[in-house]
């Protein structure tokens, strides 16, 4: 794939989870050989930050000229101070690819050996090991983009073929060379928001996923139950101006088209007189199951918005100082700073909290025998008392749910000064960000029980053939990883294929 100084979503998910190569354009890298032509020659005389100044408060500190590239080298080794896990290789490559359309946009003044390096580095996968904590997300993921850059200058560690390995071992191994230092590649390679964009990006991409996914069994558990199917009439949810509920309805509409499951108000309770005084099904089903889009049109706006926040972020130069060919000038300034992302990664994990509290009510409710009055309790399709069906499944939804809600707490507020008091206001956009894809993960995992229970019910009501045809494939496709369940035994591995399945299933029925 040849790419320009701008990418889409859907290029950026064929790269991340595709695999799919990079090629840079030539009119592209041209803008970058340009950016560095002009920096090489308008710091030759001047004093420019992280040139030949130190770094942060030891700003004021002249460098000496036989020092600058020494200078450069510094700040990547004396910031590999990370801790904790690694990220997973999908969000290192994430970072790499954000990292490298910052320096495509021509405004980093870095070499083009710098960018051809990291293309090799996506293309032939390898993954510099990153651990998750150390950044504050102001001067951008300083920590972790050293433990990155640090690989580049062919120190460190990599994984390759799944192995953490040596870096210089595997560079000589697939013939690539260690980067060498020019003007000011050491700061610029470590000073931005790609880490933070990187994970937000994978965040967002797995969230649309959980989206998809919540339609699918909203739809699913109003089949089972044999809701009236006028909640989600287009004429009623265009009422409220929402775009995202319009759009959840009209999705909606298309999911339950053709399932005989579902009941219409209009023939049932407008069609003739009732004298009854006690209604057997429910005139209105729980607000779990009757305002879907009420609940999750929100969310579809927030994917929307983060979705605009992380596409411009990822196509912007996050970096300091700006190296402006164009105006013939240098900007000092703090466009490392993330704060945009911080703050959509917060709302990001909001959005996802709640789909996941939407679920878990939505469990409870199929669990629930007295309130739904026509399923056998926890799923359980074998001898009640003797057996226990899903029951003990609950307990993890349950649990995984209630963490989700305590980590929806905001970081993009808990700055902390730190760095001598020069870093005095900061984004936690890394934090944010690494929250939010637990939260994400979560949701996977109490989703995937989710389908579960639904499929449990699908049995115990013999309803397969009433479903409506997109609903029905699902179904088969779950009841393929997760067989009838009627004798008790372990299901955990159950729910790690199911998470497999929703992360992996391209799940073209929802279109968002």
């Amino acid at each position: 794939m040849e790419q320009n100084a701008l990418i889409d979503l859907e290029s950026i998910k064929k790269i991340i989870f595709g695999n799919q190569p990079i090629a840079i354009s030539k009119e592209t890298m041209a803008e970058v050989q340009r950016s560095y032509d002009f920096l090489k020659n308008f710091s030759a005389d001047k004093v420019i930050y992280g040139i030949n100044t130190g770094f942060g408060p030891m700003a004021q500190y002249r460098i000496d000229d036989e020092a600058l590239t020494e200078l450069q080298y510094n700040i990547i080794r004396s910031h590999s101070v990370g801790a904790g896990k690694p990220l997973k290789p999908i969000y290192v490559r994430a970072a790499m690819l954000a990292r490298l359309y910052t320096f495509l946009q021509g405004k980093s003044g870095v070499h083009p050996e710098l960018v051809e390096l990291i293309v090799s580095f996506i293309n032939k996968d390898i993954y510099p090991f990153v651990p998750e904590h150390g950044s504050v997300g102001a001067s951008g993921d300083l920590v972790q983009l050293a433990h990155m850059a640090l690989t580049f200058i062919g120190e460190g560690e990599v994984y390759y073929n799944g192995q953490l390995q040596s870096c210089a071992d595997v560079m000589k191994l697939v013939g690539l060379k260690p980067f060498s230092m020019r003007i000011r590649e050491g700061l610029s390679v470590t000073n931005g928001t790609s880490v933070m964009t990187g994970i937000g990006l994978v965040n967002l991409i797995y969230a649309r996923k959980l989206l998809q996914w919540s339609l699918m069994a909203s739809i699913m558990v109003n089949e089972v139950v044999s809701s009236y199917d006028d909640f989600m009439a287009q004429e009623l949810n265009d009422t409220k101006r929402h775009k995202g509920q319009s759009k959840i309805a009209q999705i909606m509409c298309n999911l339950i088209e053709g399932s005989q499951c579902v009941r219409k108000r209009e023939i049932e309770l407008y069609g003739y007189k009732h004298e009854e005084k006690v209604f057997t099904h429910k005139i209105q089903p729980y607000y779990s199951l009757r305002c879907i889009p009420q609940v999750l049109g929100p969310i579809y706006d927030e994917l929307e918005n983060a979705e605009k926040v992380l596409i411009n972020e990822i196509n912007s130069a996050c970096d300091n100082p700006i190296v402006d060919p164009d105006s013939q000038n240098i900007y000092h300034g703090g466009n490392f700073h993330g704060d945009y992302v911080s703050y959509e990664m917060d709302k990001l994990k909001i959005a996802i909290t709640k789909l996941t509290m939407l679920a878990e009510r939505q469990l409870n409710y199929i669990f629930h025998d007295k309130i739904n009055e026509v399923l056998p309790p926890f799923g359980n399709l074998g001898v009640l008392g003797l057996n226990y069906g899903l029951q003990a499944a609950q307990f993890t939804a349950t649990s995984t749910t209630a963490e989700c809600q305590t980590l929806s707490n905001p970081m993009y507020i808990h700055s902390i000064p730190n760095n001598n008091d020069n870093q005095d206001i900061v984004s936690m956009g890394t934090n944010s960000a690494l929250i939010a894809k637990t939260v994400i993960e979560n949701s996977f995992q109490v989703m995937s029980i989710h389908f579960m229970a639904i499929a449990q019910a699908v049995d115990y009501l013999k309803i397969q053939a009433k479903l409506s045809p997109k609903t029905a494939k699902i179904y088969s496709e779950v009841r393929e990883i997760f067989p009838v369940f009627i004798e008790d035994q372990p299901m955990y591995k159950d729910i790690d294929k199911l998470i497999e399945y929703l992360k992996n299933r391209e799940l073209t029925e929802v279109v968002l």
